[in-house]
């Protein structure tokens, strides 16, 4: 039931992160979407991965996207007209096939479920993690560290003006 329940929040967040209007909303969309993911990834056992999609997809890329965002221009009224029309003519089929594939999950009345999580002790996040794998978890940090700084060299305002 909850596999279904996030499976449901994944695409209803995907299709509002893809219809909507607002880039910012879109991103917002974008993560929530990564956000159940990284809950699914967990759920089949593999939490590194979904350490890594909550870290970097859902934290690193929405900020540098809602950074990106609040740095653009705002369109005007009519350029936004403009720009839903154009949307609504690309994806009209979009709620179509969403409605169709829940018609025929319901008829068919598929169970979905996910194989119970194997783990063993010595397996553990914290020791695969800080033992195991610590090359990729300093390229990880050194990741998030230049996005930080782009960030901020971006924002940084010039001397004397």
């Amino acid at each position: 039931m909850i596999t279904m329940t996030l499976l449901i929040l994944m695409t209803l967040a995907a299709v509002w992160a893809v219809m909507s209007r607002s880039l910012l909303k879109g991103t917002i969309g974008l993560a929530i979407t990564s956000a159940a993911i990284t809950v699914i990834i967990f759920q089949l056992g593999a939490p590194l991965a979904a350490v890594f999609e909550l870290s970097v997809c859902t934290g690193l890329i929405t900020a540098i996207f809602v950074s990106a965002i609040s740095m653009t221009k705002p369109m005007t009224h009519k350029e936004i007209q403009e720009a839903s029309k154009n949307r609504m003519k690309r994806y009209w089929y979009l709620p179509v096939i969403m409605a169709v594939t829940a018609i025929a999950l319901i008829a068919s009345k598929i169970q979905i479920s996910l194989p119970a999580p194997q783990r063993p002790a010595e397996l553990d996040v914290r020791n695969i993690l800080w033992n195991l794998r610590q090359v990729d978890l300093y390229g990880q940090i050194v990741l998030m560290l230049v996005g930080a700084f782009g960030v901020v060299i971006l924002f940084k305002e010039k001397k004397g003006k």
